[in-house]
């Protein structure tokens, strides 16, 4: 990995006050966590996060699962490795093998606690809040399935499969609203943005369907704030990705905010949200590019600088990006060159290149990306 003299001075300064946040209540270091998605047996391969945001001590961790193999991008989805909000356990989806693998968190280590199956064909993403844990089945009748958490352990709410407008729905993304009251999954053979009130007992209401502002609909992430952040390919042509944003009024009904702002990319499909819920990352595989956009108030978007923010080695194909939990360093999962993009988050909300940790396999089949 290449290291340059000044952005790791500009990683240093970001760090800085941070440090304890560093390492768990253990003295273990945090750490950042990629699933190889292999259709023999799928693993996670985590990494030591030092705190200068770069990446060391890999070790590789059983799902106990078969992902789907596959080149670059075979799940197209976010999400398919999700970490709970409190950090504590990490959820991976094995797509092969039609189940959900839960792993209790120490720092950058793993211990496998259960192994469930998903409810459905071909889970490729996972959202958690509080007890709370839903995934989302892609294949054949598209669904998703509710269960409930304790002590690492998940059990299926009684009547909580929904499916979604129609099979194949190549839905690609959920997640909850911060208030626990929607859960949103998009579709991308319909291009449509499906809500699903979260009931009191934990299952759901029936489904609500919206269409995307702009074409493409990927992925969906919320602020802090309540803004639903949707990714968009675009409809072709060069750097022609966007991003909108949402409102939910009370009836699961989407209001745009900001509608088909440019990322100035191509093949953006991902994003991310700062913890404190000022910045959203789009990742623009087909560029190798990051875009950064402020968030409003109200949750309108403002891009950051020049709109793209960071860059990967031309050919990356990044895939899906996280932030750490002190949200100072950003990682994208470089799936056609088989590493992870690192970089490090000024307070302006621009991004230092802190360089590549490789050493995955190429175009093999990579899918999700966590940090702590």
């Amino acid at each position: 990995m290449k290291i340059f003299g000044k952005a790791l001075l500009l990683a240093a300064i970001a760090a800085q006050g941070a440090q304890a946040s560093d390492f768990d209540a253990n003295n273990n270091p945090r750490g950042v966590f990629v699933m190889t998605n292999d259709a023999e047996q799928n693993e996670i391969v985590a990494y030591d996060r030092t705190p200068y945001g770069t990446l060391q001590s890999s070790r590789r961790y059983a799902t106990g699962g078969r992902g789907s193999g596959g080149t670059v991008d075979p799940l197209g989805s976010q999400g398919s490795l999700t970490l709970s909000q409190d950090g504590s356990f990490l959820f991976a989806t094995n797509a092969g093998s039609g189940n959900l693998s839960v792993f209790r968190v120490f720092g950058s280590r793993l211990f496998l606690t259960d192994r469930v199956t998903s409810g459905g064909s071909e889970p490729n993403a996972v959202a958690q809040r509080g007890r709370l844990v839903y995934v989302l089945n892609t294949a054949a009748s598209s669904s998703v399935v509710g269960f409930r958490l304790a002590e690492g352990k998940l059990t299926r709410i009684p009547d909580s499969l929904r499916f979604l407008s129609g099979n194949f729905a190549n839905s690609a993304s959920l997640a909850f609203s911060p208030d626990g009251r929607f859960l949103v999954v998009t579709e991308r053979s319909t291009n449509s943005i499906d809500v699903f009130k979260v009931l009191a007992d934990g299952r759901l209401s029936p489904i609500t369907v919206n269409p995307s502002a702009g074409p493409g609909a990927f992925s969906a992430t919320f602020a802090p704030n309540g803004a639903l952040l949707v990714s968009e390919t675009g409809a072709g042509g060069p750097l022609g990705s966007a991003a909108s944003s949402y409102t939910i009024d009370a009836t699961g009904k989407l209001l745009p905010v900001t509608t088909s702002i440019p990322t100035l990319g191509d093949a953006n499909c991902w994003n991310v949200v700062t913890p404190d819920g000022r910045f959203v990352y789009n990742s623009n595989a087909g560029t190798s590019s990051i875009s950064g956009f402020e968030i409003g108030a109200h949750g309108e978007l403002s891009p950051i600088g020049s709109t793209v923010v960071g860059t990967n080695p031309q050919g990356s194909a990044n895939l899906d990006i996280a932030v750490s939990a002190d949200g100072h360093f950003l990682y994208s999962l470089n799936a056609a060159s088989g590493a992870v993009g690192v970089f490090a988050i000024n307070r302006d909300g621009s991004l230092v290149g802190l360089g590549v940790r490789g050493g995955l396999p190429a175009a093999a089949g990579l899918n999700g990306i966590a940090a702590n």
